[in-house]
């Protein structure tokens, strides 16, 4: 897997990312979730490099032009709910891709640090040969995303993945190198040293979701 690392050269992603994570500014529920599209727009402009162009010739009022021109076919999926302002931020960028929706939770059966990952609903159009966008704002342990991927092959053999996450941890990162195809590519703004206890990523920013949309019973 290949991981780029975009916070390694500094850019407007610097102010974004110093305002998700700080604990004043982050209150501000609307902020939170335009910065976290604002980064996911970034994530998909140096995601874009790497996808497939064709040539394609247009006409203006003045006479004819060849473009550049986005071949793949995309499919963006985001893991409810703290995602969607992510995929937003993607969607923005790659106005015709195809949308998926898939929820992952962590599940404490014994009110401990102990978790299991639980995927209980999804919605997706057919994956195969496809690019696959798959978009989670935070990759702590990595258990999410895998418990995703393997929930997702019911619908297709993408042709090639592309993660997106804002935030991730060192162990996260490596957790997910194991399972995912070995030319897979991870687009992370940051990436913190480590995960606490419960599996939360330190420093981190809290909870996406709640941060988002409000906390949750």
């Amino acid at each position: 897997m290949k991981v780029h690392h975009l916070l390694k050269e500094c850019s407007v992603l610097n102010t974004f990312l110093k305002e998700i994570r700080d604990e004043n500014i982050q209150k501000d529920s609307m902020r939170f979730r335009r910065n976290i599209e604002r980064i996911g727009e970034i994530l998909s402009y140096e995601l874009s490099k790497k996808l497939n162009f064709g040539t394609e010739k247009i006409s203006t009022v003045l006479g004819a032009k060849e473009s550049e021109i986005i071949q793949n076919d995309l499919v963006i999926c985001s893991i409810l709910r703290a995602g969607l302002p992510l995929h937003q931020g993607i969607l923005n960028y790659f106005d015709d891709a195809e949308n998926a929706f898939i929820s992952a939770y962590r599940f404490h059966p014994n009110d401990d640090d102990h978790f299991e990952i639980k995927v209980e609903y999804f919605a997706s159009p057919s994956l195969d040969g496809k690019t696959l966008i798959l978009a989670d704002p935070m990759l702590a342990t990595g258990q999410s995303l895998v418990s995703v991927y393997n929930a997702i092959a019911q619908f297709g053999t993408p042709k090639k993945i592309h993660l997106a996450a804002v935030i991730g941890s060192k162990e996260g990162v490596e957790y997910i190198k194991e399972y995912f195809p070995e030319n897979t590519e991870l687009w992370i703004a940051d990436i913190d040293s480590k995960l606490n206890d419960r599996g939360y990523i330190v420093p981190g920013l809290g909870d996406a979701g709640d941060l988002s949309f409000g906390p949750k019973l």
